[in-house]
């Protein structure tokens, strides 16, 4: 019997299930594209695909087709062996720190091509789909090109990034204004929108592969001519100086050479267990071993020290995620180096679990690797005028707690510090996620990110823009993660797949930056530990660590910091100050953006569940 708190006694809503096939995203449009694609005849993975173009049409300000990706699946054939799908292109070769240092900065800005790395997102869809799944690019595509084409209903919270980025875009990013302020002004939430030169595109790649001789070669003729027409159009583009997030013009660096050398990759899945149940992750190139390290740690308590909704519970979890956040932060990066045999290993986590005291740890804490010196930890920065919870819903157009931040910033004025540039309005982009299992027991996750519209100007031979992922590097050469050409940046995008006795049962993410796993983390020990539903699970209260250096620009922290959903209680509240955390009140409806599918090997019976919060993710299936 378990000892957590009882769950919420009226889920907001119902715990899908059935047995043909679930889907759960942030965005309706793309569940129910996805789903259709399920109705169809089409797997999972022609699903995931053709909702997550969809997410690049309906959630611009989310994520992009100039962005990144990552996943994490198994397929039916092999349902053991769950792999992670790599979207996550590297620096630019031109991409140095010497160079951002002789443009005056000192770190890689939040917006403008600077901040770029290759995008990797479009090349990593099409290689699932050539590799797993069944149906035509064409068909796939379909959805994305319908909606670009003909309109889609803008989002309230689109609208509000646009009013927040407006003056940006007239007076500095006029290829933005023409595409997202016609007549000037911000379209009001409900308009039909439309983008047509990212539609014609989509044709243009689809045509490329008309005439191959099989399925898998189209696609791959359709990714080349991507890359080929992605990589002239941003050289040329980028190399015209534009603002960029600390108030300068700068060029950008990117190259059709660094555009035509990626390609999207498979990769084997790092692993831990839980309380019997297998969790897969990324590799250290993603911040996902951070929530391995974090599941290690709790493992070794007893459950009652697990349970979120309580002041001992919540203050574990809190203490435990800093001591795996810090290791992220001084051991993680892409490298073939980094020591996560060590890091996940029982000995050092029960190490790690002595380190949770009775109070609020202030200091961030990477540990030892035995023949190894520990790196330092990145400069910490602690001014930031703003008044918004970490992680809180972003973009909403009515400002307050809902405007707040989950992926990097974009500066269009942000205050912080008494030298900034310009202050002229803030906003900050976030990420999607997208969950599919089929009747066969095919099963993915995956988070897309990056090239949100308010990112850098748009390309307007490509109608979108290029992400900001390189500002999650550091100009600072001692740094796992510092900014180096050919690397990957150590993403934030963390996607989860669990696994019992060799079978998938559970695919589960979400937006959110540095609070993607932390949230995922509640979610596990409700479900595998406190015998919660998914939907259930995703409703509960939700909180999360501010107190260790943030991912992203301007990379502040707040020592002891921890955001709460008022849900959690004046009681839970007031026990987590007593014991020196420094809380902030998010709102009783602000942290978490969480969707999941399910599957029970024995049974077969499928479900999903999706987030509430603002009204925009769900879940469909039967």
């Amino acid at each position: 019997m378990t000892s957590f708190t009882p769950p919420p006694a009226h889920p907001t809503r119902p715990d899908l299930t059935g047995t043909f096939g679930m889907v759960g995203s942030t965005h309706w449009i793309a569940t129910a594209s996805a789903q259709a694609v399920l109705e169809r005849g089409g797997n999972a993975f022609d699903a995931a695909v053709a909702g997550a173009f969809v997410l690049h049409v309906v959630e611009p300000h989310l994520n992009g087709p100039g962005g990144d990706m990552t996943g994490v699946f198994v397929t039916a054939r092999e349902p053991g062996r769950p792999r992670v799908l790599m979207g996550q292109g590297p620096a630019p070769a031109g991409a140095t720190i010497e160079h951002y240092r002789a443009e005056g900065l000192d770190l890689v800005p939040g917006s403008g091509a600077l901040a770029a790395a290759v995008p990797g997102s479009v090349d990593a869809w099409l290689l699932l789909l050539r590799d797993h799944g069944t149906w035509d690019l064409a068909d796939v595509l379909a959805y994305a090109i319908g909606y670009a084409r003909d309109g889609h209903p803008l989002l309230g919270r689109v609208a509000g990034t646009l009013e927040a980025v407006a003056d940006l875009f007239r007076d500095h990013w006029p290829t933005s204004a023409a595409l997202w302020l016609p007549d000037g002004e911000v379209p009001a939430p409900g308009t039909l929108v439309t983008n047509p030169r990212y539609a014609d595109l989509l044709d243009e790649i689809v045509a490329a592969g008309a005439d191959a001789p099989d399925r898998q070669a189209a696609i791959d003729r359709s990714r080349a001519v991507w890359r080929e027409r992605v990589g002239a159009a941003v050289e040329e583009f980028v190399a015209t100086p534009h603002r960029h997030a600390d108030g300068g013009d700068h060029a950008g660096v990117m190259t059709a050479a660094d555009v035509a050398g990626f390609e999207a990759s498979y990769e084997e899945a790092t692993t831990v267990t839980f309380r019997g149940f297998t969790v897969a992750k990324t590799g250290a190139w993603g911040q996902g071993p951070a929530l391995l390290s974090a599941l290690k740690i709790l493992e070794g308590f007893d459950d009652e020290r697990l349970d979120p909704s309580t002041e001992l519970g919540a203050h574990t979890v809190l203490e435990a995620q800093k001591l795996a956040l810090a290791d992220r932060d001084v051991w993680f990066g892409d490298a073939d180096d980094v020591p996560l045999d060590h890091l996940l290993g029982d000995a050092y986590a029960a190490a790690r679990r002595a380190l949770v005291g009775n109070t609020a740890s202030h200091e961030v804490r990477p540990g030892d690797v035995p023949g190894r010196t520990t790196p330092p930890v990145p400069v910490l920065r602690t001014h930031y005028a703003s008044d918004v919870p970490a992680g809180a819903l972003p973009g909403a157009p009515t400002g307050g707690p809902a405007a707040g931040v989950g992926e990097p910033t974009v500066q269009v004025g942000l205050q912080v510090g008494p030298d900034s540039p310009e202050r002229t309005g803030a906003a900050r982009g976030d990420t999607c996620h997208i969950d599919v299992v089929d009747r066969w027991g095919n099963m993915v996750s995956a988070t897309p990110s990056g090239g949100w519209l308010q990112s850098s100007p748009t390309v307007p031979d490509l109608g979108f823009c290029l992400g900001t992922r390189l500002q999650m590097t550091w100009l600072d050469e001692a740094s796992p993660s510092a900014l180096r050409p050919g690397r990957r940046p150590r993403t934030t995008l963390t996607p989860t797949l669990v696994l019992r006795d060799g079978e998938p049962v559970l695919a589960l993410g979400s937006p959110g930056g540095d609070q993607q796993d932390q949230w995922q983390l509640l979610f596990l020990l409700r479900v595998l530990v406190g015998g919660y539903t998914p939907q259930q699970a995703i409703d509960a209260p939700a909180l999360h660590s501010t107190s260790f250096p943030g991912s992203f620009w301007p990379r502040t922290w707040t020592p002891g910091g921890a955001v709460v959903e008022d849900r959690l209680g004046d009681d839970v509240i007031a026990g987590l100050e007593r014991r020196g955390h420094v809380v902030t009140r998010a709102g009783d409806w602000a942290l978490g953006r969480l969707s999941a599918v399910t599957r029970d090997p024995a049974t077969g019976l499928l479900g999903a569940a999706a987030n509430p919060r603002g009204a925009q993710g769900y879940a469909a299936g039967r």
